[in-house]
């Protein structure tokens, strides 16, 4: 959406020029009490692209809304051309309880997109791919592993897309990582619809680490940067050696279930054999050595200090390059 004209989201009239905050207002708690979804929304008077940032689908996510919110805090939001339109917390209700889920027990970034008359979350994603997706030129949203697995700093692009894997270098995350849309996601959704899509992963739920959210807020500078939205008043991060690229992976799960002891850090390239934990009981009889089954890169650690026989331990890159390369080497 390239033109100058008047945009109107959930009946709201945004010029060029306007800075407004929309409440995507859908459902009341049992108090009555209506749950509002700010949309911070920030127009240039010059035409431009619109860009949608979005985090906190999963409400339990919390680096990606920081991320989202130091770009609007450092006003990195207010474009020089186009549009920028964030969404810090989508998930209002798992953020409120400090988890990933809807009330109703589902996933929101597994019912895209969506239905009318659904569940909550449903209904959720249905309006909202509805009444604000189709506005976007390009998608940025913000994730963190779950379940006490810590992610790596990465960037996820569906293969074989060309557009994607530029942005993707442009973003500059230490990996850029190959994964297929996954049926009724939010990217998926995106896919569908045309609108280019990148998605963050990085640090892990119900944590705020200040590394990560650096590494998000520094991509969406130079994406911004890249397709000339910046403000010449934001520095662009220079950027770093190309993204690790990385088109296969396996999880190395625990082969004993007892107390885990990790002996390396994430992002680290690791040789075959490389010893990268422990699992231990509690009584002092067992000690099983964890060993890297193959050479490559670990992009998530699980952090539990207990874990069951088969749990995923380890996310461990097979096939990588260190630059982007043609649709016909991924």
């Amino acid at each position: 959406m390239a033109d100058n004209q008047d945009l109107i989201i959930l009946n709201e009239r945004v010029s060029p020029g306007d800075s407004k905050t929309i409440n995507f207002s859908f459902a009341k708690l049992y108090t009555s009490t209506n749950v509002e979804i700010p949309i911070i929304i920030e127009r240039a008077k010059e035409p431009g692209p619109t860009i949608l940032l979005t985090a906190g689908i999963h409400g339990d996510e919390i680096n990606g809304v920081e991320i989202v919110r130091q770009v609007i805090a450092s006003k990195i939001n207010k474009p020089t051309r186009g549009t920028i339109i964030c969404i810090p917390i989508l998930n209002i209700f798992g953020f409120l309880n400090a988890s990933r889920a809807f009330p109703d027990g589902r996933d929101l970034n597994r019912v895209f997109p969506g239905t009318k008359t659904g569940s909550l979350a449903s209904r959720v994603a249905y309006h909202f791919t509805k009444e604000i997706l189709p506005f976007a030129d390009y998608c940025m949203d913000f994730h963190t592993g779950g379940a006490q697995r810590f992610n790596a700093s990465q960037i996820r692009i569906t293969p074989g897309q060309s557009e994607l894997k530029t942005l993707a270098n442009v973003f500059n995350a230490p990996f850029t990582v190959y994964s297929s849309n996954i049926t009724k996601s939010y990217r998926h959704t995106c896919d569908k619809m045309g609108i280019p899509t990148l998605l963050f992963e990085g640090g892990k739920s119900l944590e705020s680490n200040k590394y990560i959210v650096k590494d998000g807020v520094d991509g969406v500078k130079r994406v911004l940067s890249y397709l000339e939205m910046l403000s010449p008043n934001v520095m662009v991060p220079e950027a770093k050696a190309a993204p690790v690229v990385i088109s296969k992976s396996r999880w190395v799960r625990a082969h004993k279930s007892g107390l885990l002891h990790v002996k390396i850090d994430c992002n680290k390239h690791v040789q075959k054999g490389e010893f990268l934990a422990t699992i231990t009981d509690p009584y002092g009889k067992m000690r099983i050595k964890v060993t890297a089954p193959n050479e490559g890169y670990i992009i998530n650690i699980n952090q539990a200090p207990i874990v069951n026989q088969g749990d995923a331990i380890f996310h461990l890159s097979t096939e990588s390059t260190t630059e982007i390369g043609n649709d016909e080497d991924s």
